[in-house]
């Protein structure tokens, strides 16, 4: 054994159960992140630097960065999970986050960026001449960022508490989230660009080495899904089981069946009408319902996602913008395929991840999944939970460090910059940056440590459709539609925004049993997947007030509108990109 196991195992009996491979490798993975964000502070300078980069990032390094951003703690550790737990409903998630890219680079990453900005408020104002409406657009860049930090930190408390055995969940979310504040704070964006990029292929190498050799070892996925087929029913005799290849351990009583797992309609779907009573064929209108607003609300809140769309402005210009979205979409579609795989094997190898709940469930199978390895002998299952371990630690600091970024950045620019102190310096916008970001980190961690009964990844989607009902209909509308009106887009934004806010709402506050709404979710399955899933009317309701609103108010629509489109979808040759903060801060205070 070398000296860093020895050292380590050493430390492991201090902490009582800590297995020396799974702290190292999570460990080097922290000190990394910190000393990078550190090394990359030092060049940043300018305000420029700390929002967008000094917009001299290269597509491949800008692809890594948002990849990196991109899969958090839902796709490294919730897509496993709730695969796990729900079956193969659940696969509508990994399919949809990858196919929002492609409403990413037909209708948004090119306009934008040509537009010139530094953040999604930058684009509201300039595009319809209103200041107020920057004031409404930096309201949900912070509604979306803290629906989508809360995730982050369940990972962060599920992850430490894994590592040391007994640590209580808040423990692990204060400390990671203390942690990643520190980096951004020091860095902005450009410190975290490279952080990021590097974080993208250590979470591909941490989720796909331990699959590989899992499957090498207990069966290939084949197998494993053929195992769930019907054949390996609860009553099921073992040797039954074994005929498919693989030797399944029993699940629990609370495990799914196999017949509703690997159905299209499963657990997840069919919930709201089960609880009501209702049956296999009354229940699947609610299911198709269900799905199609699911699928709605993640490849729209792609589209809409503020910390994913203030990337596209770090970019040179918007030929580099759509360059990046392609290779984005393909690097996050590989990552994609093996997150399933996780759970599949779980459901056959760890079932007693089924009787936990919180931090002790299924969201912890990629964690979990490979020390099972040491039952063949050796310790090479604790080095693969290191590796993947390793992977978590990068998934939920890099999403968190870019929410970090565009919240604060939507503070100290948006609010400060250009609300409060419309004539302050770089060097004060600078300072605000840090204070805002060490305020709303505070405020993230706060949230994180009241998450731990939620899903991870049902989080996750609670975040994309409010920014599916928000920012995708503005920047969607705004972008195609010339006669689009301030008062237009505003009444859509809040219309469509806060509904689908007020909804996640009150299903968090009952799922959380803060609010005793079980009675009548049962008596009302139609109320309570329209609720938990908002899209599919949010989104129409955001795009209908929008054109309804515009028309009675056509006469406001922006005097030099014909130049502003031409400025979205001209070609760059012509020399018509417009670089909207420079222009205004060279103007009388805008």
């Amino acid at each position: 054994m070398s000296a860093l196991p020895l050292f380590l195992a050493a430390g492991g009996g201090l902490f009582g159960g800590v297995d020396p491979w799974i702290f190292g490798f999570s460990f080097v993975t922290v000190v990394v992140t910190v000393w990078m964000g550190f090394r990359s502070a030092k060049t940043s300078k300018t305000a420029s630097d700390f929002f967008v980069a000094g917009r001299s990032v290269s597509v491949g390094w800008n692809a890594s960065a948002i990849s990196g951003e991109y899969l958090s703690a839902a796709s490294f550790m919730g897509v496993a999970g709730m695969v796990m737990s729900s079956g193969y409903d659940a696969l509508w998630y990994p399919v949809c986050y990858a196919c929002g890219y492609l409403f990413l680079l037909l209708f948004i990453a090119g306009p934008l960026r040509r537009f010139g900005a530094y953040t999604i408020p930058d684009f509201a104002e300039g595009r319809f001449d209103s200041p107020l409406f920057r004031k409404i657009a930096v309201c949900f860049v912070l509604f979306i960022g803290f629906f989508y930090t809360m995730p982050q930190m369940k990972g962060a408390g599920t992850t430490l508490a894994y590592i040391f055995p007994g640590m209580p969940y808040w423990a692990g979310v204060v400390l990671v989230g203390a942690v990643i504040t520190l980096n951004v704070a020091l860095g902005g964006m450009k410190g975290i660009t490279l952080v990021q990029a590097f974080q993208y292929w250590m979470k591909m190498f941490a989720i796909s080495l331990p699959i590989f050799v899992l499957l090498s070892v207990y069966g290939w996925y084949g197998a494993h899904v053929g195992a769930n087929d019907g054949r390996g029913a609860l009553s099921a005799p073992a040797a039954q089981v074994q005929e498919v290849g693989v030797e399944r351990k029993p699940l629990t009583a609370k495990a799914p069946a196999d017949d509703p797992w690997v159905s299209p309609f499963g657990p997840l779907t069919t919930k709201a009408a089960k609880a009501a009573g209702l049956t296999d064929e009354q229940a699947r209108p609610y299911s198709l319902l269900y799905t199609y607003s699911l699928i709605i609300a993640l490849v729209c809140g792609t589209a809409g996602l503020p910390h994913i769309l203030v990337r596209f402005y770090t970019n040179p210009d918007g030929v580099a913008a759509k360059r990046t979205t392609m290779w984005v979409m393909i690097l996050i579609g590989v990552f994609y395929v093996f997150p399933p795989v996780f759970g599949v094997l779980g459901r056959n190898l760890l079932p007693e991840l089924y009787a936990g709940v919180g931090a002790k469930g299924t969201d912890k199978v990629v964690l979990e999944l490979p020390r099972i390895l040491n039952e063949q002998g050796g310790i090479w299952g604790s080095i693969l939970s290191g590796i993947t371990c390793a992977g978590a630690f990068a998934a939920f600091m890099s999403t968190f460090s870019g929410l970090l970024v565009s919240m604060t950045g939507a503070l100290a620019h948006d609010v400060y910059g250009r609300i409060l102190r419309p004539d302050a310096t770089p060097a004060q916008r600078m300072r605000m940056f840090k204070i805002a970001a060490v305020l709303i980190g505070a405020i993230a961690i706060g949230l994180g440590t009241q998450v731990e009964q939620l899903q991870i990844n049902f989080m996750v989607g609670q975040a994309f459709a409010i920014a599916a009902a928000s920012y995708f209909p503005l920047l969607f509308m705004s972008v195609w539609w010339r006669g689009m009106t301030m008062a237009g887009a505003a009444t859509g934004m809040l219309g469509g925004g806060l509904a689908a806010l007020a909804c996640t709402t009150v299903i968090n506050l009952s799922d959380l049993k803060l609010v005793d709404l079980a009675a009548f979710w049962q008596s009302n399955p139609l109320l309570r997947i329209l609720c938990e899933q908002p899209a599919i009317w949010t989104v129409p309701l955001a795009i209908g007030l929008m054109i309804v609103v515009s028309k009675l108010t056509a006469r406001t629509v922006p005097g030099d509108i014909r130049m502003k489109m031409l400025v979205l979808h001209a070609p760059e040759s012509l020399g018509l990109k417009q670089e909207y903060i420079q222009e205004h801060q060279a103007g009388a205070g805008h």
